[in-house]
């Protein structure tokens, strides 16, 4: 690992901040690093407030999409909620859906069958919309790309409107409305929700209209926390707001079908670490091994006994997915060394009988073992189809772009694309890709970088700092967990290796003779030898709590050490 201290803020600025706050230095510094500089933002930070919520109506088209909803329902037309497979998507239909179901009958969702139907809007929906009498389509966290498919449905007389969250083409689809922040013409004040998030923009302003208070869709907030963690969008600005009143939703009054995954799990107080790692998993497994519509069902049934039927089979499908994606990447890894191809700029891999909806999870694997642009190609129909993961810092997309000549299709974000392409194209795509991602990829990125906040002393190691720094979430990108650093710190001689393989560390640590603190390396373990010999080293960790027989105490929890 690569360690990058942050710079340190002018120590006026820290010393001004800290006053109009009464807190230590290193919280102060904390808050600047995180672009927070006075008493109002910080408020902001601390305490955020539905009124910090923009108006849904600076979204360019949000007053033609409410307009031709309200209409919808005027002339008793039949809705189709349409979304992606996967969190982001099966969480945006569940919310859309469910609002419109509060008031009007006339509504059905629908989630397109990852391996006869692929990612986006396809022409069996829109022929599946013509065959049940739907004049309406309205799609989330997919669409702005589908020209083809929009144009095919207004033959058929649907209408289309679309809540995407993704870079639009150089032309936008023709439908009624297209809601995307990310449209160059559109002047909304930010532009990083995911597509659950802009699906909550639009019952935000559908609620307004009928001059409901903001407080009536705070319970819908629960799948917007979860899909803002899922799809790793940055935890800032109006997603902090959305994340941070969704969670208290979670932990305090979750819809049915999560208090049914949450039953199985027994967990008390999530965080949305939990969401990403517990809850996120079990939703994508449905997409990825049965179909999204499963998803949809367990999110949006109201009777407790049904909603554990549906978590049951979800969780055999995740331990199933689990199992699957295992020998997966264990073929995928076992490939590039037989290729000889642990040299090269990125990780391209093919086998056509690899399980479509666990290729992007191998694809990360990969991009942790190896740490480069990667992508992992499985037989779909008679084409290929791809997950691509990168590295920190490489904008894939923009490399896919320059591989172009060889795609059918693709999209996606700066760090997750999909792709497909014709059999014929894989050798020289695999090519191409490779000689673009090494002509224009920074070598140190390449490392895996360890971003630190700043070094501090194990004295200043407190209960209070904790709860401060507690104080600081929902932790995700744009506002990571704070990582610290301490140099020359000593095992106390309690250091050792445990779980399976004692791959963990396990040790007490103590510096200048202050009082030992615990603390642990998931996946550390190969260090116990500089360890054990009483040296001194650096460390990188985060804090933590530690809970033992109703016993809580803070520990550090290791990223590296050396």
């Amino acid at each position: 690992m690569r360690w990058t201290i942050k710079p340190k803020p002018e120590q006026k600025e820290i010393e001004q901040l800290s006053k109009a706050l009464k807190v230590e230095h290193l919280v102060a510094q904390l808050l600047l690093q995180r672009g927070i500089s006075t008493y109002e933002e910080a408020k902001k930070f601390f305490r955020p407030q539905l009124s910090d919520l923009h108006n849904p109506f600076l979204i360019k088209d949000m007053d033609i999409a409410v307009e031709r909803i309200q209409k919808a329902i005027n002339n008793e037309e039949n809705i189709l909620v349409y979304g992606d497979y996967d969190v982001d998507g099966t969480t945006a239909v569940a919310l859309l859906s469910s609002y419109l179901l509060e008031n009007y009958p006339n509504v059905a969702t629908y989630i397109p069958d990852r391996y006869d139907e692929g990612y986006g809007v396809s022409l069996k929906g829109i022929d599946f919309a013509e065959d049940n009498d739907f004049s309406l389509i309205i799609a989330l966290d997919c669409g702005v790309k589908a020209i083809d498919q929009v144009n095919y449905a207004k033959e058929k007389g649907i209408d289309f409107i679309i809540c995407d969250h993704h870079r639009p083409g150089k032309k936008l689809p023709n439908a009624i409305a297209v809601l995307d922040p990310k449209r160059e013409d559109c002047e909304y004040p930010y532009d990083e929700l995911c597509g659950c998030g802009v699906g909550f923009k639009l019952i935000q302003a559908l609620a307004s209209t009928k001059g409901d208070a903001i407080e009536e869709i705070v319970p819908y907030l629960d799948l917007v926390a979860t899909a803002i963690g899922a799809d790793i969008v940055p935890i800032t600005g109006e997603n902090r707001v959305l994340a941070y009143f969704g969670m208290q939703v979670i932990n305090s009054n979750p819809r049915i079908g999560f208090k049914a995954i949450i039953n199985q799990i027994k967990k008390k107080e999530l965080t949305i670490t939990d969401v990403v790692f517990i809850i996120a998993p079990r939703i994508n497994a449905a997409g990825r091994m049965k179909h999204g519509q499963h998803a949809v069902n367990l999110l949006t049934e109201t009777n407790l006994s049904q909603a554990e039927t549906f978590a049951a089979e979800i969780e055999k499908f995740n331990t199933d997915r689990r199992d699957l994606d295992k020998e997966i990447t264990e073929q995928a890894l076992k490939q590039i060394k037989e290729h000889k191809e642990e040299g090269r700029f990125t990780s391209v891999v093919y086998n056509e009988n690899w399980h479509k909806g666990v290729i992007g999870i191998v694809a990360s694997r990969l991009t942790e073992t190896y740490y480069r642009p990667t992508l992992v190609f499985t037989k779909s129909g008679d084409k290929l189809a791809a997950s691509a993961r990168s590295v920190k810092g490489f904008d894939v997309y923009n490399a896919l772009e320059g591989c172009a000549e060889c795609i059918e299709q693709f999209g996606g974000h700066k760090y997750a694309a999909g792709l497909t392409l014709l059999e014929e194209q894989y050798k020289v795509f695999k090519a191409k890709f490779e000689e673009v991602v090494s002509e224009s990829i920074d070598p140190k990125l390449l490392t895996l970088e360890l971003n630190i906040d700043m070094q501090i002393e194990m004295q200043q190691i407190t209960p209070k700092l904790m709860r401060i720094l507690k104080q600081f979430a929902p932790f995700g990108p744009g506002n990571m967990t704070p990582t610290f650093m301490a140099e020359n710190v000593q095992d106390t001689g309690y250091g050792k290796g445990v779980g399976e393989y004692e791959k963990h560390l396990k040790l007490s640590l103590t510096q200048k003779g202050s009082k030992p603190i615990g603390a642990i390396g998931f996946n550390l373990g190969n260090k116990i030898g500089q360890i054990k010999t009483k040296n001194r080293f650096d460390i990188a960790f985060t804090l933590d709590e530690n809970e033992w027989q109703g016993n809580v105490s803070l520990q550090l929890k290791l990223k590296d050490l050396k």
